[in-house]
């Protein structure tokens, strides 16, 4: 089954530059809050791991900027699995106004000891519900 998710986002003047576009560091905080919703739609919230000392950290961003958003749009921010190994996912995202491409990314997630840093294997009940959401 494949889970395509996504979010509102306004775009605010903290958001932006001095010309009203948004300054392209905000979109990693867009697809960031997208791959959090997206996850806890699927019944994770970040706190939920901490017991077990993990968490996760980006590993890799491929990203393309196509068209700039402005100060006021309302776009939306989608999260798409992608990719799922045994410490790591692999999200697709894009930011979109009233269906505009405004942003592709490709993100790659681990999984790591919240202490240590070193990777760990992702829960068996949340991998099983990533791969049961993959494209």
């Amino acid at each position: 089954m494949s889970v395509e998710f996504s979010i509102p986002v306004r775009v605010y003047i903290e958001d932006t530059d001095a010309g009203g576009i948004v300054y392209y560091v905000n979109y990693f905080k867009y697809f960031e809050r997208a791959r959090t919703e997206f996850m806890r739609a699927l019944g994770f919230d970040k706190g939920a791991f901490f017991g077990d000392e993990l968490m996760f950290v980006v590993t890799s961003v491929e990203t393309k900027f196509h068209c700039s958003a402005r100060l006021d749009d309302e776009v939306s921010v989608t999260a798409q699995v992608v990719d799922v190994g045994a410490a790591t996912m692999r999200f697709e995202q894009q930011v979109l106004r009233s269906g505009e491409l405004l942003s592709s990314a490709f993100i790659e997630v681990a999984a790591v000891h919240r202490l240590s840093g070193r990777p760990r294997r992702l829960p068996v009940v949340l991998r099983t519900a990533l791969l049961a959401a993959q494209i």
